[in-house]
């Protein structure tokens, strides 16, 4: 998603401050008059909790004497032609953050070191496979999988238990809750589904074992057209049925969070934990109580949770950096297991480190309890630079969405979405 990452993720609400040292500045020096080496790096606006970004950097001065951290925190506003302007620079920063659905494109432009020789001392192989698809291009490693974060269903306790309703752990007990849901209380929707809440599809189209596209040869093609996507837009075609939401709109227009859940008359809805936490407050200045539990959406089968969209960020070095070897030295203490889980620790549980045995131990029955367990079936949108013409309005799955949903026929909705999506995605 283009990098509506913390747009998305909302880490920005749910942690305590994020690093303050360094500024927005474009000097990146890298060694003084006496010889002292400066690693710049860069990292997004409430993606790292102070205190742990400054002990990571304090560990790591410690082993590099006459090195020192300079990070430079940045804005997503502008990011992406900040950074492709910062990586043909010949002193861009050593080490970056970047969304990780933006990093094949930054890699296929040459701008990424190549890291596939570095795995292993990186801590490769701990890494959650789900997010190691964004750190890779054309079969090489770009980056390094920080950190990500995926939607659950948040629920309203009180409607649940007055339709003698438990966390679903399948799709058919999913439909069964809704429809006593249903029965319990006419006035109030189930499920508040969108029509184009596409981040929702996906999982239930890598459910079905297709995808939005794949590579033909050379080039990739659209999927929406397939028995794959039409059983997976059957089936999210049920669940909006449950749903007055608008079939031409979107999760976030209006805001599920604020906008429509606080006002009442909503038993359920899915979403992501800063928008679970904007609820909370939202509710709370409406002088309400929320008394949300949440479970991961429900597979085909008990064994597995329904696949999930991972939103969230990696870390690469650049290609130009003079000091490759202290950057890779860096990203292996950064992004390894050990500081992983002191990281998962500082955003209690708020999004997932890439090494599942790095994940802290959320609070029974919260968000993040949930989303852990759903992060098993986490996966990412096609792993090519031309994905993000994808998304760009109108965006053509979204189209897709409602077209089906207001009756035309899927296949037909599908090819149309395709040519679409198939030119779309070509486009470097």
């Amino acid at each position: 998603m283009k990098r509506k990452l913390i747009a998305a993720v909302g880490v920005a609400g749910m942690m305590v401050g994020v690093v303050a040292c360094g500024s927005d500045s474009d000097s990146k020096g890298t060694t003084d008059a006496n010889g002292n080496k400066t690693l710049t790096v860069w990292v997004m606006d409430g993606s790292a909790p102070a205190p742990w970004l400054e002990a990571v950097n304090k560990d790591f001065e410690a082993k590099h004497k006459g090195v020192k951290v300079k990070v430079e925190t940045q804005q997503w506003n502008g990011i992406q032609e900040k950074v492709t302007t910062a990586l043909s620079e010949d002193t861009p920063p050593d080490v970056l953050e970047l969304g990780n659905t933006q990093t094949a494109g930054y890699a296929a432009t040459g701008g990424l070191a190549d890291l596939s020789a570095d795995k292993a001392e990186l801590g490769g192989d701990g890494w959650n496979k789900g997010m190691l698809a964004s750190a890779e291009y054309d079969g090489k490693l770009y980056s390094a999988p920080w950190y990500a974060a995926n939607r659950v269903v948040v629920y309203d306790k009180a409607a649940y238990a007055k339709a003698k309703v438990t966390p679903p752990k399948t799709r058919d007990e999913w439909i069964a809750g809704l429809e006593k849901l249903k029965a319990a209380d006419s006035k109030s929707q189930p499920i508040y589904l969108p029509g184009q809440s596409w981040y929702v599809l996906a999982g239930f189209i890598w459910d079905e074992g297709g995808d939005f596209a794949v590579k033909d040869g050379d080039k990739w093609k659209g999927t929406l057209s397939t028995p794959e996507a039409a059983s997976a837009m059957e089936f999210y075609k049920k669940l909006q049925s449950f749903s007055t939401a608008p079939k031409d709109k979107d999760e976030a227009t209006p805001q599920q969070s604020t906008d429509i859940v606080p006002k009442g008359g909503v038993a359920s809805w899915i979403g992501l934990g800063w928008e679970a936490g904007g609820a909370i407050d939202a509710m709370k200045k409406a002088g309400k109580t929320a008394d949300f539990g949440y479970f991961p959406i429900p597979g085909k089968t008990a064994d597995k949770p329904g696949s999930v969209f991972f939103g969230g960020s990696n870390l690469a070095i650049s290609e130009r950096s003079k000091n490759k070897d202290l950057a890779k030295e860096w990203l292996a203490l950064a992004a390894g297991k050990d500081q992983m889980t002191k990281y998962s620790a500082a955003v209690t549980g708020a999004l997932l480190p890439n090494n599942d045995a790095a994940q802290f131990k959320p609070e029974a029955g919260s968000f993040a309890e949930a989303m852990a367990k759903a992060a098993a079936a986490g996966n990412i949108t096609p792993v090519t630079p031309g994905w993000a013409n994808v998304e760009t309005a109108p965006n053509p799955i979204k189209e897709y969405m409602t077209k089906v949903l207001k009756g035309e026929d899927a296949k037909k909705a599908g090819e149309a979405a395709d040519k679409v999506i198939t030119e779309r995605i070509n486009q470097q």
